[in-house]
């Protein structure tokens, strides 16, 4: 469609929307679902135009109206982590690629060194823990050291230190993602350290079973807090068409959004560490049911959900787009 005919064809109606303050909160929700729909209609068609500019003004204003001062309700957190977080994912999926991409080299890196150099493991995990370890594998208890405290105390302590990682990880992408790149090479190279040492020890597959109980959302979420970084650090680098002030408050919003999305991972991380990894007597069967569970969620809520959430937006947008057509 021309865009002439286009904006004949809306006009009027966007005339009535900018009425806002004149509508009920039923009309204001749909009325702001139809600009948007109009506006990424302009934005694949006309990206440059003033109809566009105008259009996003207009919903921008909608967004406001709707959130501004408005306090926040339980239906507001569902939809946050039902439709807003997956579909952030989705908009940033290149970064979450590259943070897994890094954080594996960089694993690989931790047991390529921990295999070659027989120091390395000491290095990076502390004599204090290879000493503990080596006299718990010695009494044919070689993951003793998840038992040492209660499990509330256990469960609390790694819950602080792993949103305190995350935290970490997100903010020092301010350093032109250098920062996060780095707090992904410390975490790649002590996992990968970490577990060829219990490979070596010819535990490999015991230590699965058991460590990756936690382990699989723990990752998991850390590679996720690293995209959170990349993308704050790399809206400082690559501002595209932005000033570089408002493509680092934009990436800074959505990747305050992930960094506290994901919170609830590294707690159910931190209750599976504290209260069930403890458990190493338990059966094989549970152990790999917890791991295939962690790992089917973590596989459809970060990359296959906000694809098919994605999909359906977009065809909803194309059949909005046809009616208005014809």
């Amino acid at each position: 469609m021309r865009e002439a005919l286009f904006i004949k064809q809306n006009s009027e109606r966007w005339k009535g929307y900018e009425q806002i303050k004149a509508k009920s909160p039923d009309e204001l929700a749909e009325s702001f679902i139809s600009i948007t729909d109009d506006l990424a209609y302009a934005k694949t068609f006309y990206p440059r135009s003033n109809t566009t500019k105008y259009l996003n003004g207009l919903a921008s204003r909608f967004h406001q109206s709707i959130y501004k001062n408005k306090k926040e309700k339980t239906s507001r957190f569902v939809t946050f982590w039902r439709f807003e977080l997956p579909l952030l994912f989705y908009k940033h999926r290149k970064s979450l690629l590259y943070a897994f991409a890094f954080f594996t080299t960089f694993t690989l890196m931790g047991v390529l060194s921990a295999k070659y150099d027989s120091g390395f493991v000491r290095l990076i995990l502390g004599n204090d823990y290879v000493n503990q370890t080596n006299d718990n594998i010695a009494k044919g208890d070689p993951f003793g050291v998840y038992k040492q405290a209660d499990e509330f105390t256990m469960f609390a302590a790694i819950a602080a230190n792993n949103i305190y990682v995350e935290l970490r990880l997100f903010v020092s992408g301010i350093f032109f993602s250098v920062g996060t790149l780095y707090g992904l090479l410390q975490n790649g190279v002590m996992l990968g350290s970490f577990q060829y040492y219990f490979f070596s020890k010819g535990l490999g597959l015991q230590s699965v079973l058991v460590i990756w109980i936690h382990g699989t959302l723990e990752i998991s979420a850390i590679i996720i807090a690293g995209a959170a970084g990349l993308i704050l650090g790399n809206s400082l680098l690559f501002p595209k068409t932005y000033k570089r002030l408002v493509a680092l408050k934009m990436g800074a919003k959505d990747g305050v959004k992930i960094a506290s999305g994901i919170i609830p991972l590294f707690l159910t991380a931190a209750f599976f560490e504290g209260f069930v990894t403890r458990h190493t007597e338990m059966p094989v069967w549970l152990s790999i049911t917890i791991l295939t569970c962690s790992f089917v969620f973590i596989t459809w809520y970060v990359v296959l959900y906000p694809a098919l959430l994605n999909k359906k937006l977009n065809l909803n947008t194309i059949n909005n787009t046809d009616e208005t057509t014809f």
